[in-house]
């Protein structure tokens, strides 16, 4: 029956890729149970032992194996199919008191794996919605700091008294609304303060040129370097192709490259350079400011983790950008390092991406 019974699931997409004893999990003591009652006449203790038991355990893994809730309830019916199939097959007739029995042993197991999955589902999707809106007020933070420096530049340039009259005015709204979106975007991230789950980012992977990417984050990085007086280089070769998700590489290079400025002394350069390793592109991001301490290596991609040193601007760190980078790295098969010589000697952060077209400049 068992042998039929795994025939049957394994027509579920999710259970196709299991072997037996993973397919079988505790379908042999459900049947033992359903067993004990049939011979006792009596579902009475069943309910109990079941709570107590496996089914809840069985939907909790099967939410780990990638079931969706339908084909945990399948799983349970196609398992009541074979049971009749057999009963009738030795000449037995499940009705009355016996057909009782079995579905409400059958329906008490469903209902404590369904509920079990149900509620880890919850949280899963909970955590992953929190998670993905602190990534994003992370995210915002560069761009929103961009266009503070930029209004401030704009108000200097118009403080000679040559603006228009409704000048003054339009910049001051621009820096209330901006300062506004700056502390929506820091409640967000301390409200998520807390969080400490893996989200699972979608990767959506095409074949794109990287010089063109780097390029326009440099761009819009511009008037946040300019106030620093730091120059970005982008040493990228033009007719580079990488297999990527390109807005989410998009972020890591954001959050490298904001690092980078954040951290570097007035006047110093930012490199951004493309090179060909061991079969894989070598992308790296390498300034000029206070370096890497021991400390700081050893816990430098953990979550809200702050280094040592701080920014030449002044301003705090939500320690999620590096976390951000090596998870969004990792998940394109890649691999993200960092070295440095020591402090004062600035750092480098080196990204390893397979790649499947590489045109040599």
């Amino acid at each position: 029956m068992l042998s039929k019974w795994r025939q049957r699931v394994r027509q579920l997409s999710s259970a196709q890729k299991l072997d037996t004893p993973t397919l079988n999990d505790h379908i042999p003591q459900l049947l033992n149970e359903l067993s004990d009652a049939l011979n006792s006449g009596s579902s009475q203790k069943i309910p109990e032992a079941l709570a107590q038991g496996s089914p809840p355990v069985h939907g909790l893994e099967r939410l780990r194996e990638g079931y969706d809730i339908g084909e945990v309830v399948a799983e349970y019916n196609i398992l009541r199919g074979c049971i009749h199939d057999l009963a009738q097959n030795n000449g037995f007739r499940l009705e009355g008191e016996s057909f009782h029995i079995m579905n409400g042993v059958l329906d008490h197991a469903i209902g404590l794996a369904v509920q079990t999955y149900a509620t880890e589902r919850g949280l899963e999707l909970q955590k992953r919605r929190e998670e993905y809106l602190a990534f994003v007020a992370h995210d915002l933070r560069t761009p929103l700091n961009a266009v503070a420096l930029a209004t401030s530049v704009l108000e200097e340039t118009f403080r000679d008294g040559n603006a228009r009259e409704d000048t003054d005015w339009m910049l001051k709204t621009l820096r209330r609304n901006v300062q506004q979106l700056q502390r929506l975007v820091e409640e967000i991230i301390q409200e998520n303060a807390n969080l400490c789950t893996e989200t699972r980012i979608k990767v959506e992977r095409r074949e794109f040129d990287l010089w063109p990417l780097v390029e326009a984050l440099i761009y819009d990085l511009r008037p946040l370097a300019k106030t620093n007086g730091t120059e970005l280089l982008n040493e990228v070769p033009r007719n580079l192709m990488v297999y990527a998700d390109a807005g989410l590489l998009k972020r890591v290079f954001q959050n490298l490259i904001s690092n980078a400025i954040k951290y570097s002394p007035k006047g110093a350069a930012i490199d951004v350079a493309v090179a060909r390793k061991r079969g894989q592109a070598s992308i790296r991001v390498k300034d000029k400011g206070p370096g890497l301490s021991r400390e700081d290596m050893s816990r430098l991609f953990g979550r809200f983790q702050r280094l040592s040193a701080r920014p030449t601007g002044g301003e705090t760190s939500t320690g999620l950008g590096l976390s951000i980078a090596k998870r969004i790295v990792e998940l394109h098969g890649g691999t993200i390092e960092a070295a440095s010589e020591g402090q004062g000697k600035g750092a480098v952060f080196e990204i390893l991406l397979p790649t499947e077209r590489w045109v040599e400049p």
